[in-house]
């Protein structure tokens, strides 16, 4: 039996629409990770939400003339919706605003308290001067005090990496409206990371299999690891269970400690949801294996942080420890982090105004298109351009010209010629050679996908495509009409590398890989998709909201050659990719316009 996997991947703020930037980082790498361990025969959990607290709701939620509960309400079913059309196929999409998520907290939280992880202190914190309302960390920069980099975040200098407290920048500024921030004196708690190092540096040694860049950032940073806040104060967040602190009306859990237990408090909504409470620990402990996806900017809080969170819910940090409400967790197997997707060399960002919707993108395009451009040319291991000119020649050279057009003309040939598959006779080495080519790819490219290296997985996809197009040319199936076995044998061999290809790509495309499997005859669902379920808080009666949801266990799909039906009737083929036109790729969409 192949050990169950959890699928946990970074959780979308509620504070606007996605942009293809997140969906390059968390988005696609995740979905066709979990696509292919599916396949593969695999339990898969891919569990995720809205993170729906912290500052910068409420500052969105004044711009826009709308209570917190409103604005929230808005992004999380405008978020599920169009990740949706993407078809991340989530076991579940939740939220964190649950009474469900509430309690995970809370309960994960008194674990780390009881086993001496926690402590009081009080700090300088920053507010602002206009409004008296407190600024979250990552809205305030400045200078860092360590490397000299002008962009760096009151917790995060992404240029060299290092943990920091927004007092320390030189000339603070708010991100919000550009003021100076004030500091004034607050008590807090914090999670006292130092005494995770030992356990820590223990653990990230055995991470041989991790992306270098991801280990390499994380254990630079072991040694220089502070005790870091987990409250603030607002009154939009989640109360803190401890006397002195549940009624305090202006104390709540940072947002970044909430948001990690998500994974956590998403299992176990979905497990609940399921009718089997406990389901859930079949993918938290031995041998169940965690992947974790995110964009670089959040490597620290999955590499360190939440780790060392696990490790004092265990009762496993260097002060030992029982375990608490959850019993013995696994950490992560993987962190699975992407660079930055930018557009014209700069991060694609709301705020830079240098941004494309997801929701624009698939009105327009659809969704298998931007899948496979994030898959061959995301941002996987480097900062990565995106540009209308190059989405436009690979939707044209490689899904159309290539994969759509060997679809398209196999299917033709045997729908014109025989209407059906045709059966195969006396196969030459030629046949034989590509089939063969065709069934290795299942290895390679199933390796591939198994490290998480999407790129290799899908070139070599795309290379058994490539192959079958000479293959079609070199045979030259359309000039046998005096030898209508060789013509028959001929296009089996294509179809049945089609059928492979098409296997091959469901991970990636699986939209358009439905159409491919019913092109060849094929009936039922090959690709489950999600599906949007309004649902009912578990804790609170009255309060409904979206999730998204899925039944894949019942799809088609298997990670494996099979051999086509001689004489399933086929039908004339359809286009499955549309070329675009090339003006795109000079001038963008209206509603992205190139700007020159």
């Amino acid at each position: 039996m192949s050990a169950p996997v959890l699928t946990a991947v970074a959780w979308p703020y509620a504070n606007g629409p996605r942009h293809i930037g997140h969906v390059s980082g968390f988005g696609v790498p995740s979905d066709v990770f979990s696509r292919y361990m599916r396949m593969s025969g695999h339990r898969v959990l891919m569990v995720s939400g809205t993170d729906e607290h912290g500052t910068p709701i409420l500052v969105q939620a004044e711009k826009e003339g709308l209570i917190t509960r409103q604005l929230v309400d808005k992004y999380n079913r405008v978020i599920a919706e169009d990740l949706h059309g993407l078809g991340l196929s989530y076991d579940l999409f939740t939220r964190t605003t649950t009474g469900n998520h509430y309690q995970v907290v809370q309960d994960l939280f008194l674990a780390l308290y009881r086993n001496g992880y926690v402590q009081a202190k009080v700090q300088m914190g920053a507010i602002s001067p206009s409004t008296g309302r407190t600024l979250p960390d990552r809205y305030i920069e400045g200078t860092c005090p360590i490397c000299g980099y002008d962009g760096a975040r009151g917790d995060q200098c992404d240029n060299c990496g290092n943990q920091l407290d927004p007092v320390d920048l030189k000339n603070p500024r708010s991100r919000i409206n550009g003021e100076i921030p004030q500091f004034i004196e607050t008590e807090h708690l914090f999670v006292d990371l130092p005494a995770f190092t030992e356990s820590l540096g223990n653990w990230l040694s055995t991470r041989t299999e991790w992306r270098p860049n991801v280990l390499k950032f994380s254990q630079n940073l072991l040694d220089d690891m502070r005790p870091r806040a987990i409250t603030r104060d607002l009154d939009w967040g989640i109360p803190v269970p401890l006397d002195g602190w549940r009624d305090a009306p202006m104390k709540r859990f940072y947002v970044w400690f909430d948001a990690v237990i998500g994974y956590l408090s998403a299992s176990v909504e979905w497990a609940r949801r399921t009718g089997d409470k406990d389901a859930w620990k079949e993918f938290w402990t031995d041998p169940a294996q965690g992947y974790y996806f995110m964009g670089k900017d959040n490597i620290v809080f999955h590499s360190l942080i939440w780790p060392a969170l696990l490790l004092g819910q265990n009762g496993a940090g260097d002060k030992g420890g029982q375990p608490g409400a959850f019993g013995t967790l696994n950490l992560p197997t993987e962190v699975v982090s992407s660079e930055f997707l930018t557009m014209s060399g700069s991060k694609v960002s709301t705020s830079r105004g240098t941004v494309i919707y997801v929701r624009d993108f698939l009105r327009e395009f659809g969704p298998d298109a931007l899948r496979y451009f994030i898959a061959a040319a995301g941002p996987e291991n480097q900062d990565t351009d995106f540009t209308w000119d190059e989405f436009v020649r690979r939707t044209n050279f490689e899904l159309a010209n290539e994969w759509g057009n060997l679809v398209n003309r196999s299917v033709s040939m045997a729908h014109k010629n025989v209407g059906a598959v045709p059966a195969p006779t006396a196969p030459t080495a030629a046949d034989e050679e590509l089939k063969a080519l065709a069934r290795g790819a299942f290895a390679t490219v199933g390796d591939n996908l198994r490290r998480s290296r999407f790129k290799a997985a899908i070139g070599e996809a795309m290379r058994v495509v490539g192959a079958a197009n000479k293959y079609l040319s070199d045979e030259e199936p359309w000039k046998r009409k005096d030898d209508p076995a060789r013509r028959d044998t001929i296009l089996h061999t294509a179809l049945q590398v089609v059928s492979d290809a098409n296997t091959l790509l469901t991970p990636f495309l699986p939209h358009s890989a439905q159409k491919v499997h019913e092109a060849l005859g094929g009936t039922g669902v090959w690709a489950a998709q999600p599906e949007v379920r309004e649902v009912e808080d578990l804790d609170n009666a009255g309060i409904d909201y979206p999730v998204l949801t899925g039944d894949y266990a019942g799809e088609q799909a298997r990670w494996a050659s099979t051999e086509i039906e001689v004489g399933r009737p086929l039908d004339k083929p359809v286009p499955l990719f549309a070329k675009l036109d090339a003006e795109l790729g000079e001038t963008g969409p209206e509603w992205a316009p190139i700007v020159k």
